[in-house]
């Protein structure tokens, strides 16, 4: 069963038909929406400031997500969309991902870095803090950069069927666990 703790007189809460990998982590300050997944060894830390993540999202295997203290300088939360895949072993630190976004495997997303709705982040990239992405737009490289503009055909191919498809893939787990 997944580990998930108060922090801070702060409760996770979990959303409906939400599946947990039983070896992810999530702690304090955290919302996840409905019919989302969090994969194994994922670790959603929500101890010093809010996380909240919105439905049918899929968090993947090794993804860490965290935020800056809610009482320094310069704050962060990590607020994530509807229908959002963040990558195998990607990093997002504070960083705000709007609906509809394909998040790559390894990327980084640094603190108040805005990402708009429909944009793909490429594997590896790195966003740096208070970056503010266009919509609908492909990011790679280290630091990301814009490299084209994608279409809503390509937006449905790519962003939503992951996003639905991990649905699919958790429905797996979800039907293995209740036959034992």
């Amino acid at each position: 069963m997944a580990l998930i703790r108060e922090v801070r007189g702060h409760t996770p809460v979990i959303g409906e038909n939400t599946f947990l990998a039983e070896t992810a982590v999530v702690l304090g300050d955290v919302t996840i929406g409905r019919d989302c997944s969090i994969w194994y060894n994922a670790v959603l830390r929500g101890d010093v400031n809010r996380i909240v993540i919105g439905d049918r999202t899929n968090i993947q295997d090794g993804v860490v997500l965290h935020t800056i203290y809610d009482k320094a300088k310069h704050p962060s939360q990590t607020i994530i969309g509807n229908d959002v895949s963040v990558g195998h072993n990607a990093v997002v630190h504070g960083a705000v991902i709007e609906d509809n976004c394909l998040i790559g495997m390894g990327a980084i997303l640094l603190d108040n870095a805005h990402i708009p709705s429909g944009c793909i982040i490429a594997a590896g990239a790195l966003v740096l803090s208070n970056a503010q992405l266009e919509p609908n737009s492909v990011y790679a490289g280290v630091p990301a950069r814009k490299v084209k503009e994608i279409t809503p055909e390509q937006r449905d191919e790519i962003v939503r069927r992951t996003a639905h498809d991990y649905m699919l893939y958790a429905s797996w787990f979800k039907e293995d666990m209740a036959e034992k």
